[in-house]
Order: structure tokens, then sequence, then C-alpha cells
């Protein structure tokens, strides 16, 4: 029974994808232009966030190796 629920869970096809276009287009309509750069500033956002994380955890990775070559010395 499970199988047959998840057979019917499937990637929308052209078809379903162009209705899905379309309806899109019917709800947003003049707000698409609007909508898009919302979109691609909140991707931009997530980059840059993801850009600080990596960057804090080297700094996190590099200060032990500084602490341990300080005492070494």
């Amino acid at each position: 029974m499970t199988f047959s629920m998840l057979a019917m869970l499937s990637w929308p096809g052209p078809f379903e994808m162009a209705m899905l276009a379309g309806l899109g287009l019917l709800l947003f309509g003049k707000r698409l232009p609007e909508v898009g750069r919302n979109i691609g500033k909140t991707i931009i956002e997530f980059k840059r966030g993801m850009r600080e994380v990596e960057h804090e955890a080297e700094k996190e990775e590099q200060a032990p190796r500084l602490e341990e070559k300080q005492s070494s010395v």
C-alpha cells in the first residue's frame, strides 16, 4: 500500500509544469518582477550568510593551531 502511494507522487510533467506556471502568472501577474527580485535578494543573503559561517568556522579552526604554535615557542 505504501508503494502505491509513493508511485502516485512523481515529478510533474511538462503539462503540469505549464499549468503551474500559468497559475503563478495569474496569481502574481503584475507583481511577478517584484517577486523575482525578492527571491533573488533572498538567495544572495543566504549565500552571504553561508560564506560568513564558513569564514567563522575557518577562524575557529585556525585559532587553536596558532595557540599551539605560540605555546611551543
